[in-house]
C-alpha cells in the first residue's frame, strides 16, 4: 500500500534503522577481503598470544592426502576442527592448530608417472622420488589455499609434512623402537596383494565390492582312508570360488567337532558335512538317491590322504575350527600360500607353502600347465581341465563381496611373500585397555568399533614394494644373513635423514649408510645389503603423534582430540593407537570424534555416475564459504550427512534470516553507545528482561553444545532464536519503541541495551561457524577496548536481571496468549475485516481455565496493545456477539474489530487522540516531536 504524503513527511521523524551493514551477503566477493584482513593482522598469532599460558586444547590434524583439490569430505572435516578450535579459544583455552599432509604413497607415485611420464621400473630412484615430492608439494600448496579459503584458522605457514626430513627421521625412530621391543619381524605370510600396483596391502587398504566368481564343487580322490572305510571310489567333496588356487592345494580341512557323512551317490562315495548334505544335494541337483554309509566326527578323519588336483602329491585331511556350515561342503580346500586360515593350517601341519602367482597376477612355472595365465584365464583353463579329468561335480557362478584395492579398485588376492610385519599380539591388550579406560568416544559407538578391530586384527603388514615413501631401515649381513636393526643403526640413520631426507637411502650403498667401520653384531662381517621395501603410508601417518605432537613445542602429547571420518577406525585412528601403545604404552589421543559419509537427499553415496556430487569450490565461488560452514554446523555429523544443491539452498535461506536479524539489530543500534546509553539490567522493561533471560539460555545452551561437539544444536538454537524469539516476537514488538519513542527515552534505550547484548553475544557464539559474517558484523559494533577481530573476544557473560521465580512461567503464558491472538488477527485479515494488524482493536475475555492468565495480561498495562501489535486492546468480563474461540486456550474468546479513531501518520497506530494536541499526530507522537525539538 502506498504511503500518504503525511506518512512520508512524518516518517522522517522516526528513528528508523540506519546501518551500512549490507542486506545481501555477497559472500563470494567479500570473504576474500576478510581473509586478507586476517592474514594482515596474523590472526592466528594474535589468538595464541591472547591465550598464552592458558590450558591447551590440541586437535591433532589427521593428514589429508596431497593429491587432489578440496572436496566435500575435506570441507566437513576441516570445518568441524575449526569450529572446535575457535569455540575453545573463545572459552579461554589455547588451541594451537598445526595442519598436516600425508605426502607419500602409491596414489602420488601413479600421478607422478602419469603427469611426468616417468617409468618407475627404469627411472633413477632419486629422480623418480623427486618427481613424486614435487607433485605432492604442488598439491600441498593448492589444498592449503583451499582450506584457508574455508576460513580455517591455523599455522598454515608451518604445517607438518610426512616427507619432511625431520618427520622421516622420527618415523624410523618409531620403527626402531618397535623393533627393539620385538614387535617388528620379517616373515612369509599371506597378504592382500594388488596385481595392478604390484604391492602388498594392509587390511586398512582393502574395501569390498560385488564380484562374480565361479562356484564349483570338486571331487578329490581319497588315497588313504586310515582304515575308516573302503577307499575305492571314495572322494572328498570340496567347494571353492577360486579355482586358480587349486594348484596350491595341500590339505582339506574339517572341523574336529562336526559330523561328516560318507554318502553313496551313484558309483561314487563322497565325504560331506552332515549339516550341509541337504543343501549340497539341492545345489548339484543330484538325481541319485543318497545312501548314508557311515558317519564320523571330523577329529576321527585327521591325516587321511587324498590326491591333490595338481602336482601329483598326496594331501592330508587337517583339522581347523575356522570351518563353518554357512556354505560349501564342510570340507575346506586349503592352499597355505593363499589364505590366512590356510597358512595357519600349513604351519600347524608342516605343509609346503606354495604360492604360484607373480607380482602382476600371472601364474608362475609352479602352476605347471597354467604358467603365464592371469587369474581369470587360469580359472577357465582349470575348470576345463577338471571336467576333462571327471573331477568337477558341479559348476555355477556366484555374486559375492570381494576384496578390492582401495586405490585402484582392482580385485586383490592372498599371496604368500616375504614381508615386514608388526606383531599386534605384542601390545594388543595394552591397546584394548586404552580403548576401554582412557579414551572418550563421540559418538559412543566408536568405542566398540575400534575395540573389535584391534581385538580381531592380525599382524600388520607394514612393507610395500614401491619407491615413494620412507624406507624400512633394515640391513642384511651378506656373510651370515642376520637382519640388522638396532639403536646404533637407527640413531645414525636418523642423523642422515634429518640432514638429507630419506633420499639418502636411495643415494648410497649400505656401507655408506651404516656407522663408520660397522661390523655385524652376529658374525663380525663387514658386507651388507639394505632393504628395498618402503613403509606402509599408514605407518607414516600413524607415527605423527611422535613426529609432530612430541616435536612441536606449541603442541603436547597425547592430543586432546583426533577427529576424522568413521573409516579411520581401521585407518589412522588404528595405526596411531598401535604405534603409540607399542612405543609409549599409552594412546596418543584422549578423545576420538568421528563423522559419517556424505550422501545425497535420497541417501545415495556421492558418485560421478549418478551426477549427484557437489563441488565445494563451486559453492564457495557462487555462494561463499560461510554457506558451507553453516551446512556443516547444521548437520548431525555422527551419521551419514546429506548434501545437495537443494539442501544448500535451504541453508542459504537460513543464513539470510540470520543475516537479516543482525542487520535489523545493527541498524537499531546506530545511535547507541553502550558506555553512555546503557540501562541498568534491573531497570529494563519486563519484556526486555525476558529477552535478556532468553539470551542467557542461548549462551548456556550454545556453550554446552560446543563442549559436547553438538554443532547442529548451536545452529538450531541460534536459528530458532533469530526467527522465532527475535524476528517473530521480540523485535516485532519493540519496533514501535525503537522507531517512534523519544531518541533518548528510557524505554527505547532499554530495548537498545538488550539488542546490543544480543547482537554481540550472538556474533561471538556464531563466529566459530559463520566466521566471515561474524567478522563483518563485529566491525559495526561499538565495543569497549575492541580487539581487532571477533575471534579475539571471550565467551559472552551477560548479567541476568533479578526476576521472580514465576517470571519465566509468566512469559510462557503471555506468549501462548499472544500466539492465539495472532491466529485470530490472521483470520480477520483473510476475511478482509482488517488489513494490517494495527488496523485492529481486540476485545477479549479470559474465563474458565484461562482465568489464571488475567493477572499476566493485566501486568502489561499500557503496553498490552503494543504487545499484541494492534492499535487498541481491551480485556473484558465477557465478549458479546460473534466471537473467536481458542482451541488451545479454552476460555479465551475475542472479537477483532476495526480500530477506533484515526491513523497517526507517524506511528501508523489508530488513536482517538489524533489531532488533539497536533493537527496530524497522536498525543504520544506529538509529545515525542515536541521533546525532540526542545
Amino acid at each position: 500500500m502506498a504511503k500518504s504524503e503525511k506518512e512520508k513527511a512524518y516518517g522522517n521523524t522516526l528513528n528508523l534503522p540506519k546501518t551500512d551493514f549490507p542486506m545481501r551477503g555477497n559472500l563470494a566477493k567479500r570473504e576474500p577481503d576478510t581473509l586478507k584482513f586476517w592474514e594482515d593482522i596474523d590472526l592466528n598469532k594474535l589468538v595464541m598470544a591472547k591465550n598464552a599460558g592458558h590450558e591447551k586444547f590440541i586437535i591433532h590434524d589427521g593428514p589429508p592426502y596431497a593429491n587432489g583439490h578440496l572436496h566435500l569430505g575435506h570441507t566437513m572435516n576441516k570445518v568441524l576442527k575449526d569450529m572446535i578450535n575457535k569455540s575453545k579459544s573463545l572459552q579461554g583455552y589455547l588451541p594451537p592448530y598445526v595442519p598436516g599432509w600425508d605426502t607419500h604413497g602409491l596414489p602420488i607415485e601413479l600421478k607422478a608417472i602419469e603427469n611426468v611420464g616417468l617409468d618407475a621400473k627404469n627411472s633413477d630412484p632419486v629422480a623418480f622420488r623427486d618427481a613424486c615430492r614435487d607433485y605432492a608439494l604442488k598439491f600441498v600448496d593448492i589444498q592449503r589455499d583451499e582450506f584457508k579459503r574455508l576460513g580455517v584458522r591455523g599455522d598454515w605457514d608451518h604445517p607438518y609434512l610426512t616427507l619432511s626430513p625431520d618427520f622421516e627421521a622420527e618415523e624410523i625412530g618409531v620403527f626402531g623402537e618397535m623393533a627393539k621391543k620385538g614387535y617388528i619381524y620379517k616373515g612369509s605370510k599371506p597378504v592382500h596383494w594388488c596385481p595392478h600396483d604390484h604391492t602388498a596391502l594392509a587390511e586398512a587398504e582393502i574395501e569390498y565390492g560385488e564380484q562374480t566368481s565361479p562356484s564349483i564343487y570338486v571331487a578329490f580322490k581319497i588315497t588313504d582312508a586310515k582304515g575308516h572305510f573302503d577307499k575305492t571310489d571314495a572322494y572328498i567333496l570340496i567347494w571353492t570360488t577360486t579355482p586358480w588356487t587349486l594348484p596350491a592345494n595341500r590339505a582339506v580341512t574339517l572341523h574336529p567337532d562336526l559330523d561328516y557323512h560318507l554318502v553313496q551317490l551313484g558309483k561314487r562315495k563322497y565325504l560331506i558335512g552332515k549339516d550341509l548334505l541337504e543343501d549340497v544335494l539341492k545345489t548339484i541337483e543330484s538325481a541319485e538317491k543318497p545312501e548314508i554309509l557311515k558317519t564320523f566326527k571330523g577329529s576321527e578323519l585327521e591325516y587321511m590322504q587324498y590326491m591333490t588336483p595338481y602336482g601329483g602329491d598326496e594331501g592330508i585331511v587337517a583339522l581347523g575350527t575356522h570351518v563353518t556350515t554357512d556354505a560349501g561342503t564342510g570340507c575346506v580346500h586349503t592352499a597355505p600360500g593363499h589364505g590366512m586360515e590356510d597358512f595357519g593350517i600349513g604351519q600347524k601341519y608342516g605343509l609346503t607353502i606354495l604360492s604360484p602367482v607373480d607380482d602382476e597376477g600371472y601364474m608362475t612355472a609352479e602352476a605347471g600347465a597354467f604358467e603365464g595365465m592371469d587369474l581369470k584365464t587360469a580359472n577357465k583353463a582349470i575348470l576345463k581341465d577338471l571336467v576333462d579329468r571327471d573331477m568337477l561335480v558341479y559348476q555355477n557362478t556366484i555374486s559375492h563381496q570381494y576384496p578390492l584395492c582401495w586405490r585402484c579398485k582392482t580385485p586383490t588376492f592372498f599371496r604368500t611373500t616375504p614381508q615386514w610385519f608388526a606383531s599386534i599380539d605384542g601390545f594388543r591388550q595394552d591397546a584394548l585397555d586404552a580403548i576401554e579406560h582412557d579414551i572418550r568416544f563421540t559418538p559412543a559407538w566408536g568405542k566398540e568399533r575400534i575395540y573389535n578391530m584391534i581385538r580381531d586384527r592380525g599382524d600388520w603388514c607394514i612393507s610395500r614394494q614401491r619407491i615413494w615413501g620412507v624406507p624400512i631401515p633394515a640391513f642384511y649381513c651378506d656373510d651370515c644373513g642376520e637382519i640388522i636393526i638396532n639403536d646404533e643403526t637407527i640413531s645414525h640413520l636418523q642423523d642422515l635423514f634429518r640432514a638429507d631426507g630419506a633420499n639418502v637411502w636411495f643415494n648410497h650403498e649400505a656401507k655408506d649408510l651404516l656407522p663408520e667401520n660397522y661390523t655385524c653384531p652376529a658374525c663380525g662381517g663387514r658386507h651388507f645389503t639394505k632393504e628395498t621395501d618402503i613403509m606402509d603410508v599408514w605407518f607414516d601417518s600413524g607415527s605423527t603423534h611422535q613426529g609432530v605432537l612430541r616435536r612441536r613445542p606449541e603442541l603436547s602429547w597425547p592430543a586432546d582430540l583426533y577427529l576424522e571420518g568413521s573409516d579411520q577406525h581401521r585407518g589412522w585412528f588404528n595405526s596411531s593407537l598401535c604405534t603409540s601403545v607399542a612405543v609409549n604404552g599409552k594412546a596418543p589421543y584422549r578423545q576420538l570424534l568421528t563423522h559419517g559419509f556424505l550422501v545425497d537427499e535420497q541417501g545415495r553415496k556421492m558418485s560421478k555416475s549418478l551426477g549427484n556430487g557437489v563441488d565445494p569450490l563451486e559453492v564457495i565461488n557462487q555462494q561463499g564459504a560461510d554457506i558451507l560452514r553453516l551446512w556443516v554446523a547444521s548437520a548431525d555429523y555422527r551419521g551419514d550427512v546429506s548434501v545437495s544443491k537443494g539442501i544448500l539452498q535451504q541453508i542459504s535461506e537460513a543464513y539470510r534470516k540470520i543475516r537479516n536479524t543482525f542487520r535489523f539489530m545493527l541498524g537499531s543500534l546506530s545511535d547507541f553507545d553502550p558506555s553512555v546509553h546503557r540501562v541498568a539490567v534491573d531497570d529494563l522493561t519486563n519484556l526486555d528482561k525476558w529477552a535478556m533471560l532468553r539470551l542467557q539460555d542461548i549462551i548456556a545452551d550454545a556453550q554446552k553444545a560446543y563442549e559436547d561437539y553438538e554443532f547442529h544444536q548451536v545452529y538450531r538454537a541460534v536459528h530458532n532464536f533469530c526467527t522465532i524469539d527475535l524476528s517473530a516476537f521480540y523485535l516485532n514488538i519493540i519496533k514501535d519503541r525503537l522507531y517512534a519513542n523519544e531518541t533518548d527515552g528510557k524505554n527505547r534505550r532499554s530495548a537498545q541495551t538488550v539488542l546490543y547484548d544480543i547482537t554481540l553475544a550472538l556474533d561471538v557464539i556464531l563466529s566459530p561457524i559463520l566466521s566471515f559474517t561474524a567478522e563483518e558484523v563485529f566491525r559495526y559494533l561499538p565495543v569497549a577496548d575492541k580487539p581487532q577481530s571477533v575471534q579475539l573476544m571471550d565467551w559472552p557473560q551477560v548479567q541476568a536481571p533479578a526476576v521472580s521465580e514465576d517470571f519465566a512461567s509468566h512469559w510462557e503464558r503471555l506468549i501462548a496468549f499472544r500466539n492465539e491472538i495472532t491466529k485470530a488477527l490472521e483470520e480477520a485479515r483473510q476475511n478482509k475485516t482488517i488489513g494490517n494488524s494495527l488496523d485492529a482493536k481486540v476485545v477479549f475475555a479470559l474465563t474458565g481455565e484461562t482465568a489464571v492468565y488475567r493477572q499476566d495480561v493485566a501486568a502489561l498495562g499500557d503496553d498490552l496493545a503494543d504487545f499484541l501489535l494492534v492499535s487498541q486492546a481491551e480485556m473484558v468480563e465477557a465478549v458479546n456477539g460473534d466471537v473467536w474461540t481458542s482451541d488451545l486456550l479454552p476460555g479465551l474468546t475475542l472479537q477483532v474489530l476495526p480500530a477506533e479513531g484515526e491513523k497517526c501518520p507517524r506511528c501508523w497506530k489508530y488513536s482517538t487522540t489524533v489531532g488533539h494536541h497536533h493537527p496530524d499526530l497522536c498525543d504520544r507522537c506529538a509529545d515525542v516531536l515536541t521533546n525532540e525539538e526542545a
